[in-house]
């Protein structure tokens, strides 16, 4: 039986390269399908001047055949995401359907700018928390409240990947995992 999901992760020239990668490995490792979507042609630079080419374009992407979407934070990455309507319409789709929302760091700003997270519980680094008018804040380091996920900043990115993984494929694929990743979660 094939379980694989499929995950869409768009990058955004300025994304935060620990939340971006480290989420793409551990769903990876747990067998989604991840596909990374940069919202330009050829590589996107990272906040961190770490240049990633991305699977696809997101112009060729389709977003129906996506099970989550997940946002890597980052700065410039999150207002990069926030002022390009092709996201926000994918995350409007997405919510519409119900469908898993995942966004860490800043990247909850986009999900807030989008209207999908008006009186939900969510986590977010604390220096954007002032951009969340609308939602009910957390200082937790991973939130789930229905199907939107978030986290708060790089240093939690491994636990939210984790998170992810959980809610996809069940506990006991996040041990399989860790068997091999040795990650304190």
């Amino acid at each position: 039986m094939n379980d694989a999901k499929n995950i869409l992760i768009p990058l955004a020239p300025g994304f935060e390269e620990i939340e971006a990668l480290t989420v793409v490995d551990i769903l990876r490792r747990a067998g989604a399908l991840v596909v990374t979507a940069g919202l330009a042609a050829g590589p996107i630079e990272g906040r961190n001047g770490i240049r990633v080419l991305p699977d696809a374009d997101l112009d060729d992407i389709t977003e129906e055949a996506f099970h989550m979407l997940v946002l890597p934070g980052g700065a410039k990455g999150t207002e990069n995401l926030k002022k390009d309507k092709r996201v926000i319409d994918i995350i409007k789709k997405f919510h519409g359907d119900n469908r898993l929302i995942a966004a860490i760091c800043a990247a909850p700003t986009v999900l807030s700018a989008a209207g999908v997270t008006r009186g939900r519980k969510v986590a977010s680094y604390p220096g954007v928390r002032h951009e969340l008018r609308d939602e009910i804040i957390s200082h937790d380091r991973v939130v789930v409240d229905g199907s939107i996920i978030t986290s708060q900043s790089p240093g939690t990115a491994m636990e939210f990947a984790f998170a992810l993984v959980e809610i996809l494929y069940g506990k006991e694929k996040v041990k399989e995992i860790n068997k091999s990743v040795l990650a304190r979660i």
